[in-house]
């Protein structure tokens, strides 16, 4: 629509220039005002991004013609610049901003800005704050960030460099003018700033005064690793920690407010651009456009977390553009900055990402060229992107299933043996769902409205253990309105504070009453699963695992006791010896205890688990666990899910609404480094039948596999599309053009 409006305005002006009948005002204001129009827009413009982190020394060096062809080739549309912070990247005026002494008289900066503009790309400067030079430290003492012991810090991996303090004057005052100074001079869309938000607690005097007048408190004590000492033991009940996790996250909003004020008032169209912020409710709210920076795997992360970043922010965000910057190079702890990864796992990466919503955007750090072997991958995957770009401007997600995620349970909730690790249950949670084949989105605890949640049949809450009393209202709400629950754990047990409840906050939902009790680890214990009372058949959630007896039990479990009738479909084989072996035998057979607690409320269902079932679940990756949890949110679901998925691999699974179509996005995570990077190579999976439910009026006009380019037969039968995709490498999409 506002592509439509630039034309008109063209063509408006055309008309006026041809028949002389405007004076040059009237023409001076409608440019004006079509320019304007034109930088409202620029967050919802640019698809592809590059990014190029410049070297102290690439100026002189490096060949921006060689960049500014490449962004061509590629249709990047927009484009993040190194400009300044630890290093200026251009002439600048500001003293002890320190410049390039490879820059001479040259400005390279400001030829690649003209160079991206003359192709019509967005524009954003990047800065770094976070370390500075001697004479720095020697005009401004005071900006330096202090160790607990009183030691004014080294930069940790450069000796010669010193860390700032990122919550005083040198990012609120110093760095306020930097950003000034290349808004005057190069007027770009954006600033971004990298490590702006501080490495570890500081004692600066600042930081001390501030806090203290901020929270009464002196500054939490730290480790030797500068890790605040109740972080490290788990107990977050410390007021001082409370208060400083409170103050470092509003003096760092103070400050992303403040530079963005002064950003705006150069250009209003720009914005700052934190990367990341501490709260992601105040990121969602406060931002229009955002880069997602999970730049590669490392270690056992899987390749879907870039999904699940992605789809936290836009629990908060919304629609609103989400950039996602991935490295060409190896990001494990060592930091091989000029390395570059194998091109599997960028192609896995990048899918991930594109599936889930994520904008891509390449980082190359350094612009001198060393090893080109990924150039041809991206160009590849960027072109495709350029190929079906309305395919990928995505309107909203179409999921029925939300997994909710609590940055409040986060900040709170810890301390006690049975609740380390608490991070695994989310983590075995989204496997789970991944492995089921189920498309969902992440939702925010903070946004449990009725407005917010209003698209979702099912929530899901992992051990959310930290909810307010408001927030309980409000799941019940949902219930009572038809939705469903499958909740676990100790969800619900503690208050927004983190302090634990007398009883869960949700038992009426639920349907039981805490005991006053969690047991484990549980040694040698099992569920006992078991068909209906004096019938042959079995509850739906146990679905496949008819012919299992007993599969084993979760690591820990909350004892609850019962408050309404309940179905018996799994329950509880107590714990008995595992050594000697010749003591290895049931001493209790059976029992009444539930492992599974399933309601039906109105319209809606519940499912409670009392055990730490989804964190078991990615600690052990027992099969059986995952069955189980997937029939379970199947049978909570309680209708038709958007997208079904049949055949072998395993495949996320992500479904999209565009202006004119819808897209299922099917990512290939068949692989044997799926747990633990890199991919060596892509292994393809064959014939998956996709069966997606239609909404009520649309008509289909047409089916593509964007990836393969192949316009496949398909059938429609009582408002379900089927189609088949007989192969996928790294991603296939199933686009529908609709009418």
């Amino acid at each position: 629509m506002h592509r439509r409006n630039f034309m008109k305005t063209a063509s408006f002006l055309g008309g006026l220039s041809a028949a002389g009948g405007a004076s040059l005002l009237t023409i001076a204001k409608v440019q004006a005002k079509d320019k304007a129009a034109r930088e409202k827009l620029w967050f919802d413009r640019s698809m592809r991004w590059a990014q190029l982190a410049f070297v102290e020394n690439d100026p002189g060096r490096y060949d921006p013609d060689f960049w500014l062809g490449y962004f061509k080739r590629i249709h990047a549309d927009g484009a993040l610049l190194s400009a300044g912070g630890v290093v200026a990247f251009y002439p600048t005026q500001i003293p002890l901003h320190h410049r390039s002494p490879w820059l001479g008289n040259s400005d390279p900066l400001g030829y690649l800005v003209e160079g991206c503009r003359k192709m019509n790309m967005s524009v954003i400067l990047r800065t770094d704050p976070h370390a500075t030079r001697q004479d720095m430290y020697e005009a401004h003492p005071d900006y330096i960030h202090v160790t607990a012991d009183g030691k004014k810090r080294r930069h940790w991996a450069n000796p010669e460099l010193w860390v700032t303090c990122a919550l005083g004057p040198y990012n609120f005052d110093f760095m306020t003018r930097v950003n000034q100074e290349i808004m005057e001079r190069y007027q770009p869309d954006a600033i971004f700033s990298n490590r702006w938000s501080g490495h570890g607690l500081c004692y600066c005097e600042h930081c001390k005064q501030n806090f203290k007048s901020f929270s009464g408190f002196e500054l939490p004590a730290t480790t030797s690793s500068g890790l605040s000492t109740a972080m490290a033991s788990g107990d977050k009940s410390d007021p001082a920690y409370r208060k400083y996790t409170e103050w470092r996250t509003e003096r760092l909003k103070e400050l992303w407010f403040l530079w963005d004020k002064e950003i705006r008032k150069q250009k209003p169209s720009a914005r700052y651009i934190p990367n990341g912020f501490p709260d992601k409710l105040l990121t969602g709210k406060h931002s229009d456009f955002f880069f997602a920076d999970q730049q590669a795997r490392s270690g056992v992360i899987p390749p879907w977390s870039n999904g699940k970043h992605a789809k936290e922010l836009r629990a908060t965000m919304g629609m609103k553009p989400q950039v996602g910057i991935f490295s060409v190079g190896i990001e494990e702890q060592y930091r091989w900055k000029d390395s570059v990864q194998s091109n599997a796992e960028i192609k896995i990466w990048v899918a991930e990402g594109t599936a889930n919503g994520l904008l891509p955007c390449f980082v190359k750090f350094g612009g001198f060229m060393y090893d080109k072997r990924w150039m041809d991958t991206i160009a590849d995957i960027y072109q495709l992107h350029y190929k079906h770009e309305k395919y990928l401007r995505n309107t909203d997600s179409l999921a029925r299933v939300g997994m909710v995620y609590s940055e409040q349970t986060s900040r709170n909730y810890g301390g006690k043996s049975w609740q380390q690790k608490s991070e695994d249950h989310a983590l075995g949670m989204y496997h789970a769902l991944i492995e089921a084949r189920i498309p969902f989105e992440m939702v925010h605890d903070q946004l449990l409205d009725a407005q917010s949640i209003k698209p979702y049949k099912l929530l899901i809450l992992p051990n959310i253990a930290a909810l307010s009393d408001a927030q309980c209202s409000q799941l019940r709400a949902f219930v009572e309105n038809g939705g469903s629950i499958v909740a676990t754990f100790e969800t619900s047990l503690y208050n927004e504070e983190g302090k634990q409840r007398t009883d869960f906050g949700l038992k009426d939902l639920f349907g039981v009453s805490y005991d006053q009790q969690v047991e484990g680890p549980m040694r040698n214990s099992y569920l006992r699963l078991k068909s209906e009372a004096g019938s042959a058949k079995f509850h739906p959630v146990l679905t496949e695992l008819e012919d299992a007896y007993r599969i084993i039990n979760t690591i820990h479990q909350v004892q609850v006791k019962p408050l309404a009738d309940f179905p018996s479909p799994v329950t509880l084989i107590p714990t008995y010896p595992d050594l000697p072996m010749e003591d290895v035998y049931l001493r209790e057979p059976e029992s009444t205890t539930r492992e599974l607690y399933l309601r039906e409320i109105g319209k809606g269902r519940t499912a409670y688990i009392p055990g730490d079932m989804e964190r078991s679940f990615w600690q052990l990756m027992s099969a059986d666990h995952g069955k189980l949890l997937a029939n379970t949110i199947r049978w909570a679901l309680q209708e038709a899910p958007v997208v079904e998925v049949k055949g072998s691999g395993i495949v996320d699974v992500t479904v999209w609404q565009q202006k004119q179509s819808m897209t299922v996005h099917l990512v290939n995570l068949t692989n044997p480094m799926m747990m633990k990077g890199p991919f060596r190579e892509l292994i393809p999976i064959d014939k998956q039948q996709v069966s997606i439910q239609l909404p009520k009026g649309v008509q289909v006009k047409a089916v593509q596999l964007l990836v393969s380019g192949q316009k496949p037969a398909f059938k429609i039968n009582e408002g379900k599309l089927t189609v088949i995709v007989p192969r996928i490498e790294d991603l296939e999409i199933v686009a529908l053009d609709i009418a």
